[in-house]
């Protein structure tokens, strides 16, 4: 969910980091953008310090970001707001990097084809087209998805286990962004509904994206 291009490390141990595994830039802007709109400027630069990345909020990444960071960034999060709020704001995120992927990375056409074809079909298309890219969001985890309907997803691993203790706000952000996706694409009334919860044990999410018939 973001470009493949490798931002710069920048750092002392830039080659180290070069070599983590990296997901797209959304998965930092969006949270800034969703801190600063939900909270404020103080709260959002307290929590970008704490995880150890305040440059990315004044310059935000325009490339690929360690997936480390968006992890410390997660756990940032619940430190600062408490879980709940925490989730709140990832799914904001989450939300609001759908709106910049309908905007900027899925084509014209393809919008239009997806949403005048019938939901399942849609679904299944949109599916492909994702599970192509899917390494942009997941980094070193894994991604699959059932036809559906309902349509399953399972992302395991990646940002989910770098979290840690904050994997469940990781999953907030992919739940959102997939129900928003879904909503502009293939049902507007399509609603997401976790089948298992993302924890520090399991480091996986399941979710079930489903729609009226």
């Amino acid at each position: 969910m973001g470009d493949g291009a490798v931002a710069p490390a920048g750092t002392i141990d830039g080659l180290a980091r070069a070599a983590e595994p990296r997901v797209g830039p959304n998965a930092i802007t969006r949270i800034a953008e969703a801190l600063r709109s939900e909270h404020d400027e103080r709260v959002a630069r307290a929590v970008f310090a704490a995880a150890g990345i305040s440059g990315w909020l004044d310059t935000p990444p325009g490339a690929m970001v360690p997936e480390c960071d968006v992890a410390a960034l997660h756990r940032a999060l619940v430190a600062a707001l408490g879980e709940r709020d925490a989730r709140a704001v990832a799914a904001s995120a989450g939300r609001r990097t759908a709106a910049f992927l309908l905007a900027h990375r899925i084509p014209g056409p393809v919008r239009l084809v997806l949403r005048l074809l019938p939901a399942a079909p849609s679904a299944r298309l949109l599916m492909r087209v994702i599970g192509r890219h899917a390494w942009t969001f997941v980094g070193s985890g894994k991604f699959e998805a059932s036809d559906g309907p309902p349509v399953i997803v399972t992302i395991t691993g990646g940002p989910l286990r770098a979290a840690g203790a904050a994997a469940a706000g990781v999953a907030a952000y992919y739940a959102a962004t997939f129900e928003a996706l879904f909503r502009a694409l293939v049902h507007p009334r399509t609603t997401v509904t976790a089948r298992r919860r993302a924890t520090e044990a399991t480091a996986s999410c399941v979710f079930a994206l489903n729609w009226p018939a």
